[in-house]
This record gives structure tokens, C-alpha cells and sequence, in this order.
């Protein structure tokens, strides 16, 4: 006869099948286990050495790339404690939009420290409280730790220097390059007054040629041909329709009794002269580009070439609405005889052929433009993914310059220098909050660390030759990634510079994550719900 085991108070109160973990050794323990695995996937991809990871997703697509915020996302991460971490991580790269792995490997160092903690007789609360102090304390030095600030948004050549760090963790070897072209592209389309939008840098990739080919071209790239004859116009007005270019149907049925020839021959010919006539009202009005959000009628394309005006047809309702962007059109939503103001401009609409490959260019001739594109080429689909990733992060670094154009050393020199600090300002303390507060100054070593592991460097020696030169007041001392030994250099001479929002909330981040992971004393699972699960509600039509 089976043993009978009493259930809880709170198991009597839930459905048959409801799970509960309670306690250190239970909840707390497991939670920061699952973090640290979680830590460990993406430690080894951090920095210009980072190693790439092979994700296939639930659709089976492939993905080659060392980007934390795309493997965290495609690996689909189900534990509750570890999904706290990738909150943070998105909310980074809502934020700044670069600094994501550092988020992900700091938040794992804090927990696996907190575990020791915990293991010594400390209470969470207490480690909670030394790392609340700690972050606050930390967040107050960073700003002493600013070693220049960007003085001109709108000078390329400093530009390439400050994103070149956060391409270069991405594509290494070509940071120089892919620098160039980001800021090139980001200074172009800079506003005067209003914020810069990352979405109005566009990325066209095409398969071909090699990296070195990639361009930037003042406007927007579509990788499809024209619908008609004419296949370019220089310094033309634009119409852009959401709907089909078709004759508009009734919102009535109605019945028409034809009885002869005769009458069917005027029916079919009213309907083509009403076209005719809504064609020309817009070449009248001096459009001479059509833009369609849906299919082109043969009727209607037959008419666009008579009155020389030419045809593209755009699918997706993201790109007719970057295009007005761009082109400072209004998309209308039906075929109408547009207004002056809602006409765009473009100075030349052109078919081209990169590669093999047919592209329609909408390019802006003069300086300053809404939107710009960096057109890639590659020799395959996942390499052009990852630059497409090392562009990413290029555009947000800059939209993180216009708010606060300081910098801080990288190469884990800016995370030594706080661990230095952090570890003095422990020994103020009387209480017990002075250990996790060495703790959370420990942790930063996480950084430099990771960078020697995945340089095939002592990290020991490494960290150790660091607090040395640290101690000796270089301030700016960090990992020489290019030595191939553990050997130091200036980080602000050598140009590794991190942009001082990104470490902000990087520590501001990974530090409430683990804090709400700490605070968790006890997991309730309810029993999971029968049947097929819920489809997402996804818009397949965004980028």
C-alpha cells in the first residue's frame, strides 16, 4: 500500500498537480543556479574575442552570431527566476541598446557571490541591502570616472572613434570600416532640434561581393524591381497610395442587364476611361512616381506608361511608411487625385541591379535627409545578420551620444577602478552589509575576466597586474586584448572607450535583477492548463 504524504495548507488550497518550493535550499539556491547556467551561455561571447553561439529557433532558422539580447531571445528562456534576467536584458536594450552581455554576466556574478554569502549564515535581506548600498555607491563614482565626452555629435571623424568599441565587440577586424559608414550615416540624417530615431537608419541587405562593398546611400533601398516601363525619374513629385492602384469597388452591389454586344463593349469602356481619368488627374497634379501598398492592375499600369509616370509596389505598410518619412509624402488610402502637400519629393527614383539582385533607390541628393541606408553586402545570409547586429548596436551607441556624450575607459578598466573604490568604502561599514558590499566590488571582476578567459589569457595574472596599475593611480589601465599574454594598456589611448549611459544602466540593471531574484523566498506553480496553448498574437509584417 502506497504511503500516504500529507499536503501543505496551501497545496489543500490548490488544484491536484500545483507545484511549491519554499526555503533556502529550495527556491533561493535553485533560482541562482538556473541565473549562473544562464550567465554562463553568453560570458563566453563577451568582448572583441567573444565566441559565437549556433541557435536554431522553433522555426528552425539558423542564427551564427555572439550578440547576447539575440541568443538570450531565440533560446526562449521558460525559468521564472532566470527570465528576471532577461528583463533586464531587454530593458537594457530598450534603454542604450548595446551593453546587454554585461547585464547578463554581472547580474550572474552578483547572484553566484550572494550564494556564498548565503552559504557563510548571511540573511537575503542583508545581502539585498549590500547591494542596494553598493550600486548606489558605485553609480555615484562613475561619473568621476569620465575620462572625455564627445564635443562635436556632428564631426564623423570623432563619431567613428566613439562607436568603434561597441562595433568592434561585434566585428572584429572590421570595426574601422562598419565605424565609418554608421557614422556617416548617423550624422546624416542628425536633426536639428528634434531626437534622432534609430529607425530612420535602414539596413539593405544583399548577397554578394564581400563586406568591404557595403555603402550608405542618402535615402531608401527596396530589394525589388518596377512595375512598368519606367525605371527612373530625377527630381520628381511622389504620390503614395496605401491601397491597390485599381479601380475602388462599390460599398453597394448593384445589377447591370447588358443585352447586346454594343452595351457590353461602353460598360468595359466607361470603366477604363474612369481610370484613364483618375491617372491623369494624378500626372496633372506633377506626380510622376506612383508608390502602391497593393497589387498594380494591368489596366492601371497600362495608363502609368502612356503618361510616363513609373510604378513601385511596396508590400509592407513599415515601408510605405518609412518612404513618406523619407520622401515627406502622405500615404493616402485610396486612389484620389492627391494635393500638393501630400505629394513627396525625391531627387532621383532609379532601378538598379546590385549583384544580381534588382533594387528600386528612392536617393536624396541633398545634405541633409529623413532617412538613410546602409546597404550590406556578404557572402552569406547569417554573416550579413551579424553586421546588420554590429550596425544595431553602432546607431543606438550614438542615439546614446545625443543624451549624454561622456565616455568611461573600457577594456575593464572603468569595472577595476569601481571594484578598487567599492572594496575601500566596504571597510566604512560596521555592519554586516560591508561583505556584500565586498561581494558586489568583487563581482566587477567578472568583466576583465571574462575578456582574458575568452583571449586564452591567465585571468588570475590578469586581474591581478590590473589592480596593481590601478593601485599606482592609472586610472584608465586596462586588458591589452592584442598582446596575446596578460598585458596591460591605457584604454583612452588606445581608443576603448565605453559610453558612459551604457555602463550606467548596465550596473543600474543587472543589480535589480539580481536583488529581485535574492527577494524570492518562495516559488508557487499552478497546474498548467490543458488543451493547445494560445497562439501569439506576432505581426509577421514587422522588420
Amino acid at each position: 500500500m502506497a504511503l500516504h504524504v500529507p499536503q501543505s495548507n496551501l497545496q489543500r488550497m490548490m488544484k491536484d498537480g500545483a507545484k511549491m518550493f519554499n526555503g533556502l535550499e529550495e527556491a533561493v539556491y535553485r533560482n541562482i543556479e538556473a541565473c549562473r547556467q544562464l550567465a554562463k551561455v553568453t560570458q563566453s561571447s563577451l568582448g572583441p574575442n567573444g565566441m559565437n553561439k549556433m541557435v536554431v529557433n522553433h522555426l528552425e532558422k539558423l542564427f551564427v552570431t555572439n550578440d547576447a539580447a539575440t541568443i538570450i531571445k531565440e533560446l526562449e528562456v521558460e525559468h521564472p527566476a532566470a527570465k528576471m534576467l532577461v528583463l533586464a536584458l531587454q530593458m537594457q536594450e530598450q534603454e542604450v541598446g548595446d551593453g546587454t552581455n554585461f547585464v547578463i554576466v554581472f547580474a550572474g556574478a552578483l547572484l553566484s557571490a550572494a550564494e556564498d554569502l548565503l552559504r557563510m549564515g548571511l540573511s537575503p535581506p542583508e545581502v539585498i541591502q549590500g547591494y542596494e548600498l553598493a550600486c548606489k555607491k558605485a553609480l555615484e563614482l562613475l561619473p568621476e570616472m569620465s575620462c572625455s565626452k564627445l564635443t562635436n555629435i556632428r564631426d564623423e571623424k570623432e563619431v567613428t572613434k566613439a562607436i568603434k568599441t561597441a562595433v568592434s565587440s561585434k566585428q572584429y577586424g572590421n570595426e574601422d570600416f562598419l565605424s565609418e559608414l554608421i557614422a556617416h550615416a548617423c550624422v546624416s540624417i542628425l536633426p536639428e532640434k528634434a531626437t534622432f530615431n534609430v529607425d530612420n537608419v535602414r539596413v539593405a541587405k544583399i548577397l554578394g561581393s564581400g563586406i568591404h562593398n557595403s555603402e550608405v546611400v542618402q535615402g531608401m533601398v527596396f530589394k525589388k524591381g518596377v512595375e512598368g516601363d519606367i525605371t527612373s525619374k530625377k527630381d520628381c513629385k511622389i504620390a503614395v497610395f496605401s491601397c491597390p492602384l485599381d479601380l475602388m469597388q462599390t460599398e453597394t452591389k448593384g445589377t447591370v442587364l447588358i443585352k447586346n454586344a454594343e452595351e457590353l463593349k461602353s460598360f468595359s469602356k466607361g470603366e477604363e476611361d474612369l481610370l484613364e481619368m483618375q491617372i491623369k488627374s494624378i500626372k496633372e497634379k506633377g506626380a510622376d512616381v506612383i508608390v502602391s501598398g497593393g497589387k498594380v492592375a494591368d489596366m492601371a499600369l497600362h495608363f502609368c506608361n502612356k503618361y510616363q509616370i513609373m510604378v513601385v509596389r511596396l508590400t509592407s505598410k513599415w515601408d510605405l511608411r518609412r518612404l513618406c518619412r523619407a520622401i515627406s509624402a502622405t500615404a493616402l488610402p485610396k486612389v484620389t487625385t492627391p494635393t500638393t502637400e501630400d505629394l513627396g519629393h525625391c531627387d532621383l527614383v532609379y532601378l538598379s541591379e546590385i549583384g544580381e539582385t534588382p533594387v528600386t533607390i528612392f536617393k536624396q541628393e541633398r545634405e541633409e535627409t529623413a532617412v538613410a541606408t546602409v546597404v550590406i553586402r556578404g557572402s552569406t545570409e547569417n554573416i550579413m545578420d551579424d553586421i546588420e547586429r554590429a550596425i544595431d548596436d553602432g546607431v543606438n551607441s550614438f542615439k546614446a551620444l545625443t543624451r549624454d556624450p561622456r565616455f568611461v575607459p573600457g577594456a575593464g578598466a572603468s569595472e577595476i577602478e569601481l571594484a578598487r573604490k567599492l572594496t575601500s568604502h566596504a571597510e566604512t561599514f560596521a555592519g554586516l552589509e560591508q561583505y556584500a558590499i565586498a561581494k558586489f566590488a568583487e563581482s566587477l571582476e567578472c568583466v576583465p575576466r571574462a575578456l582574458a578567459d575568452n583571449a586564452g589569457v591567465k585571468a588570475t595574472e590578469l586581474i591581478s597586474k590590473l589592480y596593481a596599475a590601478h593601485q599606482e593611480g592609472k586610472m584608465n589601465a586596462g586588458f591589452d586584448n592584442e598582446c596575446g599574454s596578460a598585458d596591460i594598456k591605457d584604454a583612452v589611448e588606445a581608443g576603448i572607450l565605453d559610453v558612459y549611459l551604457t555602463k550606467h544602466w548596465g550596473l543600474k540593471l543587472a543589480t535589480d535583477a539580481a536583488v529581485t531574484v535574492l527577494r524570492v523566498d518562495q516559488i508557487i506553480m499552478a497546474k498548467q492548463a490543458g488543451g493547445p496553448k494560445a497562439k501569439e498574437n506576432r505581426d509577421w509584417d514587422e522588420d
